[in-house]
């Protein structure tokens, strides 16, 4: 007879979340459509049919133009006072918690219609850091999050760090005495462990980890080749007396940010876009944000953004970001170069918290015998070009980036010998 695990394992991600039981001695991912054991972390709030809609229905709903509002990105924003503001959303006013913890519910429904048990344990990922190191909300969006699975109806929950969970899956249970480092680029975050195995298990021997993830790479793309067509960078006429100012740059900032566009379509935005037109030295380009904001197309161009990311990434010769729905025709090349570009400052920043992982844990690089990669973002070239530099004796291979952390969870949930925690 089949034996299964106690507790459901769950990274619940930025951009795309697992879920993971153990079943005859294997992990086994829960299933959201054939062949796809991951479900994208969006949502949709239909006004027409007043549903909640989750994953491929709600960015499909997104790309119809169905009449209503998309969110993404809202792991952002745990451990903020967003989190408890209520919001008029589909006739009620509800919380972040309560719209993270429905998505969690049906994630909990589906994992016992598929286990055939009802899963009151919990072990759910969690980045090494929210926020940044010290930073005092860090205690506040796990609180947030615990929350999140208490509301969909969990009684227990216990929190691993992400990275730790991909050092189970990464095979580090069956090598002896390797010396490894795990890194995680995902949505929001980038996590590193540094692990040791050995008969016991995975012994974690520092964490660390750093507020950069895939959806800052999109930002950063975004604000440098996107919003200078929509206006950022240009001068608009004073409305009293002669002389320019430069357009403000808060708007085009939260525009290009995945977790802060579903707050931008207040009718004071609305207005100032109105009259940036009117003053702007160049009203072409602000027309553009105009359009945005009165037709609330923030995801559309962020999606796009995303998607030339990739293709530039993936080293397509005319790789571009294709904003037809703001504009017919209007398309921004982006080369690797381009990229390469945008991204410098992050990937200095990945390297700077690779190392610190290491002066944690009182190591120099010659230690480190294999770098494992997991996490959706760990695919962008920056991220193993950096680690190359920093460890060139190092083995370096992927994980299953997208699944790793899941996998490594549902093992943990099941197997009490999965990991040696380090003292605090």
């Amino acid at each position: 007879m089949a034996q299964l695990a106690p507790g459901l394992g769950v990274d619940f991600g930025t951009s795309n979340t697992a879920a993971g039981f153990m079943l005859d001695g294997r992990p086994r991912l829960i299933s959201f459509a054939p062949g796809q054991t991951t479900i994208p972390t969006t949502f949709f709030f239909d006004f027409d049919t007043r549903r909640m809609l989750i994953g491929e229905p709600a960015n499909q709903a997104l790309l119809d133009g169905t009449e209503g509002r998309f969110m993404r990105a809202l792991k952002r924003i745990l451990g903020t006072p967003l989190m408890h503001e209520r919001r008029q959303l589909l006739n009620e006013q509800v919380t972040f918690v309560e719209i993270i913890a429905r998505f969690l519910a049906q994630l909990k429904a589906r994992a016992e219609a598929e286990a055939g048990v009802t899963f009151d344990h919990v072990l759910s990922g969690r980045p090494v850091v929210f926020h940044g190191a010290g930073d005092p909300r860090e205690a506040a969006a796990e609180a947030d999050l615990r929350a999140c699975y208490l509301a969909a109806g969990f009684r227990e929950v216990e929190f691993m760090p992400e990275p730790q969970a991909a050092a189970i899956a990464s095979g580090a249970l069956e090598e002896q005495g390797v010396t490894g480092l795990i890194v995680d680029v995902g949505g929001g975050t980038s996590d590193f462990s540094l692990f040791r195995s050995g008969r016991d298990g995975v012994t974690i021997l520092a964490n660390h980890g750093v507020r950069i993830g895939g959806t800052d790479f999109d930002r950063a793309i975004n604000i440098d080749w996107v919003m200078p067509h929509l206006g950022k960078g240009t001068e608009l006429r004073k409305a009293l007396g002669s002389g320019s100012t430069p357009t403000p740059n808060h708007i085009f900032n939260d525009l290009a940010t995945w977790e802060k566009i579903a707050f931008l379509y207040k009718p004071q935005n609305r207005r100032l876009a109105a009259e940036m037109v009117r003053l702007a030295h160049q009203p072409e380009k602000l027309a553009r944000l105009a359009k945005v904001l009165e037709g609330e197309l923030g995801h559309d161009l962020s999606f796009a953004v995303e998607r030339g990311k990739i293709a530039a990434n993936g080293g397509a010769e005319r790789a571009s970001i294709q904003l037809d729905r703001i504009e017919p025709g209007l398309v921004i090349p982006l080369s690797a170069d381009a990229l390469t570009e945008s991204l410098a400052r992050h990937a200095d920043a990945l390297a700077l918290g690779a190392r610190e992982t290491l002066r944690i844990a009182g190591l120099d690089v010659s230690s480190v015998e294999k770098v494992v990669y997991v996490g959706g973002s760990s695919l962008m070239a920056l991220v193993s070009q950096t680690m190359k530099i920093q460890f060139p004796q190092a083995v370096h291979s992927y994980s299953e980036v997208f699944t790793a952390v899941a996998d490594g969870l549902a093992i943990a949930a099941g197997d009490a010998r999965s990991i040696n925690r380090p003292d605090p």
